[in-house]
């Protein structure tokens, strides 16, 4: 039986925001070949654990604590005032369903650190080389993390990307015939992408 989502784990992603000469940079890591989202690009975070709840905090400042939290560990940053961006329901085809905010905020100067265990590849590149890569086959991504590339290739300047922060929109991820994936902000067809994740 589905469990119902006030029920399930919560997660909180960052993305990290740089200037650079073409425009804005994401540090972006690929997960090592075991475990959650094995091989994928995705950028740093990971579920709520108890030292990021608070009583009384709302889901999204326990899911914002968790992403600084998982950032450090994941490769050394530290990151002040992360900016929801967008909340991530998974499918209830999904075989683990765990809803994900998404927040940004700009990058430290200090070097990224990648955690051996965690993090198999790291990258600083734009939302644009990053969908090419993916769409060339180099680099698989999963629904939450391209849609947010593609919305982040938009923007020019740190500060107009931090921007588009603090009202974060809500993804209702359903699966269609196909298949295709849906949001009431767009489809895709997951024909021609390479995800891992198949409808039941």
């Amino acid at each position: 039986m589905t469990p119902p989502d006030d029920d399930l784990p919560v997660a909180g992603t960052v993305v990290l925001l740089r200037a650079a000469e073409r425009g804005v940079e994401v540090l972006l890591i690929r997960r090592p070949t075991r475990g959650s989202f094995a091989d994928a690009w995705v950028f740093p975070g990971g579920t709520v654990e108890s030292v990021d709840r608070r009583p009384g905090a709302s889901e999204s400042d326990d899911a914002r604590r968790a992403g600084i939290r998982e950032t450090f560990e994941e490769v050394g940053l530290v990151v002040d005032d992360p900016v929801p961006l967008s909340r991530w329901h998974p499918p209830v085809q999904a075989p683990v369903r765990i809803p994900t905010w998404f927040f940004l905020a700009a990058a430290p100067d200090e070097a990224a650190v990648p955690s051996p265990g965690e993090v198999a590849e790291f990258a600083w590149v734009t939302p644009a080389d990053a969908l090419a890569r993916h769409g060339a086959g180099a680099w698989m991504m999963f629904p939450p993390t391209w849609m947010t590339l593609r919305q982040l290739a938009a923007f020019s300047d740190v500060g107009a990307a931090l921007a588009a922060g603090g009202a974060p929109s809500l993804f209702r991820t359903r699966v269609r015939d196909g298949p295709r994936y849906a949001w009431d902000q767009g489809e895709l067809d997951a024909r021609s992408l390479p995800w891992r994740f198949t409808p039941a």
